[in-house]
């Protein structure tokens, strides 16, 4: 047997008995218990290798690979991250249009921009672009989704723009670079593929991506860019 069906061995052992002690029980006969009258004698001697009816396992081999098998498990259980908008009743067309998106920016299949014009706390006109799967890295979206907040632009995101101060705000982000300087309006570059979006509504948005007007009750416009990247990974 080769070290790799020696692994697949235990490791099918191991998935099979909680503990060390359930693997021992296992390989003693009604034979063993018969004449030795000692369920811990009759264990050590299966451990030792001079009873049972499989394979010997030492101790140590187990628990290591029970330990390395349980790690496993908690890491794939880690990486399924949870969706923010699993289990919400989503009324309104934008958090719909939130929540279709979602699983597609957190594992990178699709990066969306999306555009919010409304008013702030105060009263104040603001508008601005944000990049929906930076967001969701850094920010915990069930407040969006259950309604105890409104997603709005900050000036920390891709741009904002207040418009009764007429504070404007650029900022790249680690998908997109902010293109200010073109004549005709913002553009946007996604860093993976190089492709630039163009959020001119007169304009054509660019190679694989689309423009998706919202139509909702939570803000005065809402847009949502969709870019598909066609770089290989």
């Amino acid at each position: 047997m080769d070290k790799d069906e020696g692994l697949a061995t235990i490791d099918n052992i191991v998935t099979q008995f909680s503990t060390y002690e359930d693997f021992l029980d296992s390989q003693i006969t009604t034979v063993d218990l018969y004449y030795l009258e000692d369920e811990d004698l009759a264990r050590q001697l299966v451990e030792l290798g001079y009873r049972g009816v499989g394979e010997v396992i030492k101790r140590e081999d187990f628990e290591e690979r029970k330990a390395a098998i349980e790690m496993t498990r908690m890491s794939e259980r880690t990486q399924k991250k949870v969706l923010a908008s699993a289990g919400k009743t989503l009324k309104d067309n934008f958090l719909k249009a939130l929540a279709a998106r979602e699983e597609d920016n957190n594992i990178g299949k699709v990066s969306s921009v999306i555009f919010i014009r409304d008013r702030n706390s105060y009263g104040q006109e603001i508008s601005g672009y944000i990049d929906y799967a930076y967001r969701l890295k850094v920010e915990d979206f069930e407040v969006y989704f259950n309604g105890k907040k409104r997603l709005l632009p900050k000036s920390t995101d891709l741009s904002f723009y207040n418009w009764d101060n007429q504070t404007a705000v650029w900022n790249s982000t680690s998908n997109y670079q902010v293109i200010s300087d073109n004549p005709e309006g913002l553009l946007f570059r996604y860093k993976r593929d190089r492709k630039t979006l163009n959020v001119d509504p007169k304009a054509l948005p660019g190679d694989n991506s689309t423009r998706t007007p919202i139509q909702t009750d939570l803000y005065i416009q809402a847009v949502i860019f969709d870019h598909v990247s066609r770089r290989k990974t």
